[in-house]
């Protein structure tokens, strides 16, 4: 799910107009971003007088969602060969206008508007959040001198993020860091400082008595043996 740029460039506007009727064509659905426009601007004008007179009202961001059929204008530098849905979100937040509109494939009858961009668009950016977790995971260096070495060490974070991912869902249910980055996990649940003892049957871990997160810790080890 990308952003079609409002590039003027001729081969930019040909490769997203050429990318959408590949897909069309190979029964591929999308939804993509579509950078807004003064012509995207006026076809949602009541839309965003409706979420401006909202916001008025209430001081809280307002949105209202509408959809149609557009097709870029046919220019020497290309455009679409046909029209296309288009939604809409109308928002007013913050004292300002500030519309969105996603291009797509799919039927107004299987995903209406509003669902269609919030809960399928804008779950790109938790994908792209989950990406970017894998970075406090060493993901970050790949200064290797060989590809070999490179991608020994995103297979190991990838292998960590999932055992981090893991352990947040099943252990850290319904507690404070159920939602945490992994970062933050590492930070105060296992990057902590303890005392091990080895005797011939049993590993000891002490912790310091001052550690702040002692009830969050025994919550994860109860969340994990049920």
């Amino acid at each position: 799910m990308q952003t079609l740029s409002g590039d003027k460039d001729a081969s930019t506007l040909r490769l997203w107009s050429e990318l959408m009727s590949w897909c069309e064509n190979n029964d591929v659905d999308f939804v993509f971003g579509l950078a807004r426009n003064q012509r995207l601007r006026r076809i949602i004008g009541q839309q965003m007088h409706e979420a401006t007179v909202q916001w008025n009202q209430t001081g809280k961001p307002a949105r209202v969602f509408t959809e149609f059929e557009y097709s870029t204008k046919k220019t020497k530098k290309g455009g679409w060969d046909c029209e296309r849905r288009v939604v809409a979100k109308a928002e007013h937040i913050d004292g300002k206008e500030n519309p969105r509109f996603v291009v797509t494939s799919l039927p107004g009858s299987d995903w209406e508007a509003r669902i269609l961009y919030e809960e399928l668009y804008c779950s790109r950016g938790d994908m792209e959040n989950r990406i970017k977790e894998q970075f406090s995971l060493f993901a970050d260096r790949v200064s290797t001198e060989t590809m070999r070495a490179n991608q020994m060490r995103l297979y190991l974070s990838a292998m960590a993020y999932i055992l981090v991912s893991g352990l947040r869902r099943l252990g850290l249910r319904a507690t404070e860091l159920a939602q945490a980055q992994v970062s933050t996990i590492r930070t105060k649940l296992l990057k902590i400082g303890a005392q091990i003892r080895v005797t011939v049957r049993k590993v000891w871990v002490s912790m310091a008595s001052s550690y702040p997160w002692q009830d969050l810790y025994q919550q994860v080890w109860t969340n994990l043996r049920c």
